[in-house]
This record gives C-alpha cells, structure tokens and sequence, in this order.
C-alpha cells in the first residue's frame, strides 16, 4: 500500500509508518496500444502479495523477452515531457533516463488523483528522495511496464551561462511545490500536505525569499553583534556551536500574507497570491538570542525602548540586505525562546531557509526570522530596513495607495490566531458516507489553539474538531495544532465547509474577509470556507 501513496495519501487506512508520514509512488498505468494491466498492477500494489505479483511478473517477463524483441522507444526532450501535465494531455513522468506515461491510473489513485499530480510533466526523485522505500527493485521494474519513451541524450547538455542572473546561484526546489514566484524564489507547499505531518519536511516547507540566495562559505562566516551597552563580538559557527548550549524548539512560522489570495477576490491587492499553504512547522535547533546577548554584556532589563535588529547576508542590488527587528524585551525573555539556529528538523539549515544561521522567532511573523543572519545589533529604534518600516503593517480598509502612511502603524509582530482546512480541497467531489474534514490552527505570541470549530452548512450548525500535536507549555505553544472532523454526508449534497480557530485567550476569527481587508493583503484570518459537492 505504501508504494501508491502520494506524498501523504488521504484515503488510506493508517500504515505502519507514523500517520504523519507519508511515501509517494508516482502512478503506473498502461499506455496506449499496450495490452492493459491496471487491474493486476494495482492489486499488487495495494495487497500484501506485492512480492508474489513481482515474482509472477518476472517469470512471465522473462518467457514474454524469449519470443519478443526489444522495443525502439522514441525519444523525449524533458520540455516536451513538460506538456503532459493533465488527463486531458496525457500524465506523462520520468525516471533516470526513461519516459514513462501514467495518465490511465489517475482516477484509480487512492491517495486521490491531486496527490499523483504533483509529479506530473516531471520527475519522480524529487519525490522519491523523501520516501525512499520506492526504491526497490519491483517498483522499478512495475513502473518500466509502462514505459513509453527515452529522454534525448542532449538533456544532459549544460544550460545556457546565467552569471549575469542575480539569481542564477539559487539552489534547486523541490517540484512539489506551488511556486508563487520564481525570482525572488516563493513558494508554498500542495495545501493538501499541509496537515499529513505535525512538522513539514524540509523541502516542501513553505520559502518566503525577498532577494537571490546568498552562498555563504561556512568555514569563513562570521557573526557579529554589537550595540550600546555590550561589547562587539565576533562569533563563528564553531564559537556558536562550543560556547552556548544547544536548545530545540518547535515552532511553526507564518507568512504576514498567508490566505493573501482571499483577501485579492475581495478587492485587489498587492503582493504574491499567497493559498494557504504559506505556513510550516519544524524542530529549530541552535543557541538561544538570550544567551549570547548577556554573553555580550547586555543587561536583562533596559530602561526605555530598546530593540534587536538582525541583517542578512542577502541584499538588494545596490548592497542594502534584509533586515528587521523584534523589542529587545522578547529578544531576551527566557520564556520567548528565541533562537539563533543552525539545525532544521536534525538536519544543517538548508540554503533557503537561511543555511548557515538564521533568526527564528516563535510566535511572531515569519518576517522577523531573518535568514543568512550576519548581525546583530541592539538599538534605541527598530530597524531601519525597508521591511521593517514600509512593509508587513495591517492598515485600515479605508486606507488606500493614495493615502497610506507607514509611519502611523505599528510594524506586525504576534500574529491573530489562524486555521484553514487542507481536504477536501475547493470544487472537490467526495463520496457520500463519513468525511473527513482536516487542517491546521494555530495563533501567535504563544497562544495556544483551545478549539476548533467545523460547519457543513456554511456556518449554521457547528461541530468540534479532534485537535492533535505536541503538548506545549501554558504560554509557549509556538507550533500548529492539526485538527480532524468526521461527520457523515448525503449523495447529491452540496456543502460549504467551514472552520474558525479559538485560542487560550478566547481570540475567534473573524466570519468574513471584508471587514478586515488590507491594501497590502496582510493578516487574513477570516473563516476559511471550502465548497464540495457529495457523489450520488
């Protein structure tokens, strides 16, 4: 059953793996004008008699090469392979050197045919490399049965020279995800993920990027920190590493314009079109902000405003980098457990999401956890960084581009509390019987989620959702809970799904999008609505 499970399979009944986990294996189907063996392929596949079905079929296979020559494939540049994305064009996906066409086993995919998607018009390592169990011999040899080509031996030719791209250093993504943006690279996992694992693995975890990825040699870096009131120091990744103690903390982050999309069907907006998908959690790992700014001599209290600003190593073309800040009474909290972290779910930061050192900042927007971080620096204002000062503000629905003035708003720091369904997905088709509604709930400032509420009826009658996650400390529930629902549904029925978050201090979502809207599309945390129908 694992090897036609999509990255997380919806429909299936829990494996031997963790529920959050998940495998993919991209689907296999006849192509045309070969005799056709979806049904024995699939019952080998979803049965425990995978390993028989394989034995019969290299028996078979092995008198079938005595009478039968070897065909001729036709070959396939991977641009022409790129066409073949929908049912309609045919599903057409690659391994190693070979073109294979799974069009017939979409609507068979019992992870759903969303899932069997992603890999359409592409390759299946990408996906592979996350669940590795697929490679095994009999999933190879069943996926060759539907082999329908070779890929041009000139794909492995070298592209065009990018030096003059800023952006040409960037590292590869995985295909996977939902690019909002190439240059600068955003992007956000298939919503329909979202909610299969307690933390997103590290490739399909959400990229927010505002300039090209800096290469950063971690041999050479150096961090430095400074400010009135300590002394400067220089720290490199092995001085970070021996002189504070390591401290892990779960924490999801979250774009200021996550669900940005919703707000846009209201009235336009400015900003990348964000689903609901701009949002993640994971285990950071690395020392504590607190730690090495006493280290530096900075005192736990300070009279008046003060506040920690953070630079990265990424900067705009004329050389001004990232830059932002959070108050200096967080950045110093022993309960806020802000971190500057090397490690991502046990593993060394990838470059995207700020390999060597980044900020990570529990509870507050994603903005604030500056990525590539090379300074840090305490001070009397907040950073001077355009970031900072001129974007990430939540503005009246009354304030247009005419008459906005940054100055007069706070810049975003704790977010409102936030929940989206992530299946079944808008316009989907559901077979009548039990459904199950899932998603994700999750507020700032540490707030924990205390309940979910879930309506079929666009918001009339209301059910309470089955939360799950890790156990938090009152105060400190900086990650996501996911929440499930069954309920049962009639044929012919047409549902509008809806959810609403309530957190510790009994903060709701708002029922509607317009009375929150902003110019920029920040804070969207209305009611998330899902529309489906029911099969007769």
């Amino acid at each position: 059953m694992l090897l036609l499970r999509a990255i997380a399979g919806r429909r299936l009944p829990p494996l031997p793996l963790p529920r959050r986990g998940c495998s993919r294996f991209p689907p296999g189907s006849p192509v045309a004008g070969r005799p056709r063996g979806a049904a024995p392929v699939l019952a080998a596949l979803l049965g425990l008699g995978a390993v028989l079905a394989y034995g019969e079929r290299r028996r078979r296979g092995a008198q079938a090469a005595q009478a039968t020559p070897v065909p001729q494939y036709p070959l396939y540049t991977r641009e022409e392979v790129g066409r073949h994305r929908s049912p309609q064009d045919r599903v057409w996906v690659t391994h190693g050197t070979e073109v294979f066409d799974v069009t017939d086993f979409v609507e068979l995919h019992p992870g759903g045919a969303d899932k069997l998607l992603l890999a359409a018009g592409g390759a299946l390592e990408p996906f592979w490399a996350l669940y590795a169990v697929h490679n095994q011999p009999h999933v190879l040899e069943l996926l060759r049965e539907y082999k329908v080509g070779e890929l041009s031996p000139e794909e492995a030719a070298l592209a065009p020279d990018a030096a003059q791209d800023p952006f040409a250093g960037d590292p590869p993504r995985h295909p996977g995800l939902r690019v909002n943006s190439q240059k600068p690279f955003n992007a956000e996992p298939p919503a329909e993920l979202l909610a299969e694992r307690f933390l997103t693995p590290n490739e399909l975890f959400f990229t927010r990027n505002h300039l090209p990825v800096p290469a950063v040699d971690p041999g050479s870096y150096q961090l430095r920190v400074e400010g009135p009131g300590g002394r400067a120091l220089s720290l490199s990744l092995t001085e970070l590493r021996s002189r504070f103690p390591k401290h892990e903390v779960t924490a999801t982050l979250q774009c200021a314009g996550n669900r940005r999309a919703e707000m846009s069907r209201v009235r336009p907006v400015k900003g990348l079109a964000w689903d609901i998908g701009a949002i993640s959690t994971a285990r950071w790992g690395g020392v504590r902000l607190r730690d090495v700014l006493l280290h530096a001599g900075f005192e736990e209290e300070r009279e008046g405003e003060w506040h920690v600003c953070f630079e990265g190593l990424d900067t705009d073309a004329g050389g001004a980098p990232y830059g932002a800040s959070i108050p200096y009474s967080r950045a110093v909290s022993p309960a806020a457990d802000v971190l500057l972290a090397y490690e991502m779910n046990g593993e060394e930061l990838p470059r995207d999401h700020g390999f060597p050192l980044r900020v990570v900042v529990p509870g507050v927007v994603g903005a604030r956890s500056v990525k590539w971080l090379q300074r840090v620096a305490v001070s009397p204002a907040e950073s001077p960084s355009h970031w900072q000062r001129n974007d990430y503000k939540g503005f009246s629905p009354c304030v247009d581009w005419d008459t906005v003035d940054y100055s007069t708003a706070p810049a975003i720091q704790e977010l409102p509390v936030q929940s989206a369904i992530t299946h079944p997905r808008p316009g989907e088709a559901v077979p009548a019987g039990e459904l199950t509604v899932k998603g994700y709930a999750w507020s700032g400032g540490g707030r924990e989620v205390v309940r979910v509420d879930v309506s079929l009826d666009g918001g009339r009658t209301w059910c309470v959702a089955r939360l799950a996650g890790e156990r938090s400390v009152p105060g400190r529930a900086w990650a996501w809970a996911l929440w499930e629902l069954q309920a049962p549904v009639a044929a012919g029925a047409e549902l509008e799904i809806v959810c609403k978050a309530v957190d510790g201090s009994y903060n709701v979502q708002p029922d509607t999008v317009a009375p929150i809207w902003n110019l920029r599309g920040v804070l969207s945390n209305a009611w998330h609505r899902v529309r489906v129908t029911v099969s007769r």
